[in-house]
């Protein structure tokens, strides 16, 4: 039996990497139905029967950026032999992504609700939750360090995760303003330089 209906004409997975890239340089606000459409070849009939709405295709896109740009940090985290090496890792994988001159600069989900987007509280909602996701996984890493030996025992875990979450997104905006993979660099070791340490 043949497929009914009108073809789509486009590759869907190329038309929502497109769309992370615009969403990743010029934000949630920013990336106009005619900035995405216009960069994916679209038209507007063919983005709302795809993916639903411009939400539905920034939710989309905001998944994409995490199974794709993300995953060699988070790998970096948890495959690193002791909790602050593995912090380090993810910082230092993210900040080669920040820096990359071939993409836009900083980190898509820091970014792209960072400015006006409390005009549409269910993209802040959603960013934030993701954005909190990533303390989580900060905090679970420091977890097994408390449990290998490698974080001590009475380290506050939660504001240590806040910590690393926060520098993260500096260093997704000091990306965004220029700064280079070496300026980069030297913000994380700072930020290591505090990190509480189990006796050996």
């Amino acid at each position: 039996m043949g497929q009914r209906g009108r073809p789509r004409g486009f590759d869907r997975d190329t038309a929502l990497r497109t769309a992370m890239e615009v969403f990743w340089k010029y934000g949630y606000d920013g990336a106009s139905m005619t900035r995405l459409t216009t960069a994916m070849g679209i038209a507007s009939p063919s983005l709302y029967a795809c993916f639903g709405s411009k939400e539905g295709l920034f939710r989309e896109a905001v998944e994409l950026y995490g199974s794709t740009v993300g995953a060699p940090a988070q790998r970096a985290l948890e495959e690193a032999p002791t909790a602050y090496e593995g912090i380090r890792a993810l910082l230092r994988a993210n900040i080669v992504t920040f820096a990359d001159p071939e993409r836009p600069p900083g980190c898509m989900v820091v970014l792209a609700a960072a400015a006006g987007s409390a005009r549409n509280e269910e993209v802040s909602a959603f960013v934030t939750e993701r954005r909190q996701a990533v303390r989580e996984l900060f905090r679970q890493r420091l977890e097994r360090g408390v449990a290998a030996g490698d974080v001590p025992a009475t380290a506050d875990l939660g504001t240590l995760a806040s910590l690393y979450t926060t520098v993260l997104h500096g260093l997704a905006v000091q990306a965004r303003d220029g700064a280079t993979t070496e300026e980069l660099q030297a913000i994380i070791e700072s930020a290591m330089l505090g990190a509480p340490r189990a006796d050996p």
